[in-house]
Parts: C-alpha cells; sequence; structure tokens
C-alpha cells in the first residue's frame, strides 16, 4: 500500500497555492456552511468526481470548515503522477486483490481517530459532473465495516457554471447524514443521491 507521507512545509506551500488557483481560476466558490462539526468524532466525506479540482477542493474546504488531518483514497496511477497527494495525506493500493482490501481496512481504521477527515469518491473514477445519479463502488462498505462506525457521515456535491463568466463559478453542497445503526450500499446511495438531487435542483434555480 502506497502511505502518506505528511510535509507541513510542502502542506504549506500547496494550502497557499490551492487559494492562488482558486482566485485566478474561478468567478467565485461558495459552500455550505450549516454544518455541526464534531471534535470528539472523525469525517467520513463522500463526494462526487468530476474533475481535476476536486481534491483541491476538498482540501480548501477541509481548512475552512472540518479542520481535521486531511486523507484521501486515490488511485496508485494517481498516487504516481502527482506527487502532492502523498504529502496532503493521500493513500492508495500498489496493486490489485489482498492489497486493495488492506488499503479499505486502512481507510476504515483512520476514522477510528477524531482527528481525522476520510475523504472518498465514491465512483471509484473520474465521470461527468452532468450524471443524473452517483454510483457507488462495493469497497465503501468494507472501510465502513473495518472501523468502529463512530465518526461523523458528510456528503458533499461540487458543482459548476459558467453562466455570464469567462470564469466558471463552483458551489460546494454539504449535508450532514446521520447515519443509521445498520447502513448498506443501497441505503448510502439512496442518501447520497437525495443529496446530490437536491443540489441540482438548488443549482438549476440560480439566474442572473
Amino acid at each position: 500500500m502506497h502511505q502518506p507521507r505528511k510535509n507541513s512545509i510542502v502542506q504549506q506551500v500547496f494550502s497557499w497555492y490551492i487559494d492562488y488557483l482558486f482566485k485566478r481560476d474561478f468567478s467565485s466558490y461558495n459552500y455550505t456552511t450549516d454544518l455541526n462539526v464534531k471534535e470528539d468524532e472523525a469525517i467520513l466525506l463522500l463526494s462526487n468526481h468530476f474533475s481535476w479540482w476536486d481534491g483541491f477542493v476538498m482540501v480548501y474546504l477541509n481548512k475552512r470548515v472540518f479542520k481535521k488531518q486531511f486523507h484521501v483514497l486515490v488511485t496508485g496511477e494517481d498516487y504516481k503522477k502527482q506527487w502532492f497527494l502523498k504529502y496532503f495525506g493521500g493513500f492508495a493500493p500498489e496493486q490489485k486483490g489482498k492489497d486493495v482490501v488492506e488499503t479499505l481496512l486502512y481507510a476504515g481504521h483512520l476514522l477510528d481517530d477524531p482527528l481525522n477527515l476520510v475523504l472518498l469518491f465514491p465512483q471509484g473514477k473520474l465521470h461527468s459532473g452532468h450524471v443524473g445519479s452517483i454510483t457507488f463502488e462495493k469497497g465503501i462498505m468494507q472501510v465502513l465495516n473495518a472501523s468502529k462506525k463512530k465518526f461523523q457521515v458528510v456528503f458533499s456535491a461540487t458543482l459548476c457554471d459558467y453562466f455570464n463568466q469567462r470564469k466558471p463559478q463552483m458551489r460546494t453542497y454539504l449535508k450532514e447524514w446521520e447515519a443509521e445503526e445498520y447502513v448498506s450500499l443501497q441505503l448510502l446511495k439512496s442518501e447520497y443521491n437525495k443529496h446530490y438531487d437536491h443540489a441540482l435542483k438548488q443549482q438549476s434555480k440560480i439566474a442572473l
């Protein structure tokens, strides 16, 4: 397994760089703020995955909203190509099979520490930002079952529009979900997609 190699200096430099990129490449970025972040629980952050920006967006949000130790499960290919990911808590399987299972177990154990935030992209890979619903890979249940199941679940849906600007406007819709005692893959997918559908409807109401 490719493990995270956190480095405070690299994190500080890239944090500044991310702020710079947001100001340079977007006409605006907004996010919902009505969340009750619990200090005594880790956060499992589930997000749609439609762009190169997605990880940067979540790092940006963690800095301003969640304020936890950031971790993100990525593919082995992305871990190697985007060298900086490991310094932001990126981890990945080195190969298929047993190593994938060990990586999912590692993600679950991270959720037992209240200082941590673990970002997962349920789709597993990039999809168009225009999809009507978000698919969920089965591995997410292995993450949940490997933990002590005492953590917050936060749904995130990020959407972009240009409207009358040269640069896009981006919004992230966040929602805390109170998990039931028994969580199935189908239930988790259904509840996330309710949030995603709500975000799409809210986004469609924006007019300039």
